[in-house]
């Protein structure tokens, strides 16, 4: 497996993180998850939120990643892009979690920038 499949591994593993840390709370209702999770504020809320943006980016990623494997765009631009992706989603949590908007939305954007790239050197070939 390529370094970029390992990263679409990875990818989807976040947006668990992001639920696990949503959900850090013995009061945590599986009952009713759902509802329980829109009660919540600050730093649980945020998480989720980052856990549903992580869910939303991820299908982009994986994408972009396959169609540049199956159009043999160079590997090493593929794998470098898909790192740069991974770094950038795990900043885009702590950024969400931490309350940083800007930061946030930065980061987004560039993580939105990387899929683009994936996706543009897969147009190359």
């Amino acid at each position: 497996m390529t370094v970029a499949y390992w990263c679409v591994l990875l990818a989807g593993v976040l947006t668990y993180v992001a639920a696990v840390i949503a959900k850090s709370d013995r009061q945590y209702d599986n009952a009713e998850p759902r509802a329980w999770m829109e009660k919540q504020q600050g730093f649980k809320r945020r998480a989720y939120y980052a856990h549903q943006n992580s869910l939303e980016a991820f299908p982009f990623f994986a994408v972009a990643v396959l169609m540049a494997h199956q159009l043999h765009a160079s590997q090493g631009t593929i794998d470098s892009l898909a790192i740069a992706f991974i770094v950038v989603r795990c900043i885009y949590i702590a950024a969400y979690v931490s309350n940083k908007a800007t930061l946030r939305s930065l980061v987004w954007a560039m993580g939105m920038g990387l899929v683009l790239a994936i996706f543009f050197a897969a147009a190359k070939v």
